[in-house]
């Protein structure tokens, strides 16, 4: 089997890579490297250096390819950006996308996995968030994941693709036999920024909003291991290539952490001190996003095991603290 995996130099792409790669999937990794990193790049793929905003490039890696699926990562995913420059979500995650599902039925490769979000849910109605939750995203982010979902839906109703859009919970951690070690450039999200404060690189963090409805006024995430995450692609993968109808699922532990829990979890991992500001609340930022993960499991036979918030911190700390 030949799977083309856009965005394959990044951060979850690369461990998807590594995972599928293991399972003797002959991988093209197509990337433009502005956030995926060199070093990330498995030596068993084939690396195509290439954007996705430019349909040439796209249809030079296709027309070498002769995929069977395509394992779709290339979006920019920084909420708060989002709400800023809502123009470079529009044509990254948008133009993007589009770019690629009509390269790829130019190509006639029908099947695709999405690298979605649970940010298309927006604030919870209740808890768990199953997939049957209402479709409401708060940040501009959001939006353009769950329009590229409809796109999705639309070319499969119109019988040109099958797909699996998985909708991630917080992905954190390393490869936990140590493989992957590229380190995502200017983080955005919690885990990394806590590593970056216990490793000395940041002399203090920011915790935005401590006045939330939770326990101890901060937000409450579902963090999922990215190794759970790259074996639930793989499963994806298996699930469209033998012709299942569409799927849309949550990727997580159906459990949450606060911000403040995850910060005292890492000062006793790491054995550092952790310094933090409590600041005002984030545009566009939930009090609380926790999974319901039964579909994942009904479909797939999946479920996480290494994404227990000590496991990831861990698997982290071996890369950060070094």
């Amino acid at each position: 089997m030949k799977a083309l995996v856009i965005g394959g130099a990044g951060y979850i792409g690369s461990h998807v890579v590594l995972y599928l790669c293991d399972r003797g999937i002959e991988v093209t990794v197509f990337d433009n490297l502005s956030t995926g990193k060199q070093e990330n790049l498995d030596e068993r793929a084939l690396f195509v250096r290439g954007d996705i905003l430019v349909e040439t490039d796209l249809e030079q890696a296709f027309k070498d390819g002769n995929f069977d699926i395509v394992l779709h990562f290339a979006a920019l995913k920084s909420p708060e950006e989002s709400m800023l420059f809502p123009m470079r979500y529009a044509k990254n995650n948008l133009t993007g996308s589009l770019n690629i599902l009509n390269t790829m039925l130019k190509f006639d490769v029908r099947n695709i996995v999405f690298s979605s979000s649970c940010a298309v849910y927006g604030e919870s109605r209740y808890i768990p968030i199953d997939e049957k939750h209402p479709l409401e995203p708060i940040n501009y982010y959001g939006y353009t994941k769950l329009a590229i979902e409809e796109n999705l839906a639309w070319y499969a109703r119109l019988g040109k693709i099958n797909y699996a859009a998985l909708r991630y919970f917080n992905a954190a951690g390393y490869d936990l036999d140590g493989r992957l070690r590229g380190r995502e450039p200017q983080p955005t999200n919690l885990l990394p920024i806590i590593m970056e404060t216990a490793s000395g690189e940041r002399s203090s963090m920011e915790v935005f909003g401590t006045d939330y409805a939770t326990d101890d006024g901060s937000c409450i995430r579902d963090y999922i291991h990215v190794n759970d995450l790259a074996r639930a692609h793989f499963q994806a993968l298996e699930y469209i290539m033998a012709g299942e109808k569409p799927l849309v699922t949550n990727l997580a532990t159906g459990r949450g952490y606060s911000v403040l829990q995850v910060i005292e979890s890492a000062v006793k991992i790491t054995g550092r001190t952790i310094a933090y500001d409590c600041t005002e609340r984030r545009k566009g930022d939930p009090a609380v996003v926790i999974a319901g993960t039964e579909r994942a499991f009904e479909a797939l036979g999946w479920q996480a095991r290494y994404s227990d918030i000590e496991t990831i911190l861990k698997s982290m700390w071996k890369v950060y603290g070094n």
